[in-house]
């Protein structure tokens, strides 16, 4: 068994192809695209971490996209997430509440939104979605929201598949 991070792949949601430049043409393309890369290397007994912004839609959009997914899935809602939570679980989602959720094995705080470093436990880095393609830089102040406690996960920086908590892990660590 793997766990797999990832955020923001706003499934059905076709304003975001253009708002964050994605690369396809189509909502049935990006979906597609996200599903086939998901699947090739989540398998069903792994456990995946999703950050927010899941899908727009339907509690019938949820429930069959849900069922196209490999893995168990725990979901810290995003702002796009307006489902409710008896939905999400239905579909077989389980909605992680009162983030940040902290790994304690990887000193880690999950978030969907970046966290300033003061609500940051000492040693911990923040892994968050929410900025997409954005450099944390260029729309947060970096004397509250250092670089070096901060991994973004949105889907539009990691080759919108999930990735390896154990590869983010050496990833913040080579940052450092």
């Amino acid at each position: 068994m793997n766990t797999y991070i990832i955020s923001d792949t706003h499934f059905n949601h076709a304003n975001i192809i253009k708002y964050c430049h994605r690369p396809f043409k189509s909502i049935k393309e990006m979906n597609e695209t996200i599903i086939k890369n998901w699947n090739s290397i989540v398998k069903s007994d792994d456990i995946i971490y999703h950050l927010g912004d899941f899908i727009l839609g339907s509690e019938w959009d949820l429930k069959n996209m849900v069922a196209r997914l490999n893995g168990k899935i725990y979901l810290i809602r995003g702002n796009h997430d307006k489902l409710r939570t008896k939905s999400f679980e239905k579909a077989g989602i389980k909605i992680l509440k009162n983030a940040p959720i902290l790994l304690e094995d990887y000193k880690i705080a999950l978030t969907h939104r970046p966290l300033p470093d003061t609500m940051l436990k000492k040693g911990y880095v923040n892994v968050h979605g929410h900025i997409h393609e954005k450099k944390l830089e260029k729309i947060y102040d970096t004397k509250l929201f250092s670089i070096e406690r901060h991994i973004n996960v949105s889907c539009d920086v990691i080759g919108f598949k999930p990735i390896l908590i154990t590869d983010l892990i050496n990833k913040s660590i080579e940052r450092n």
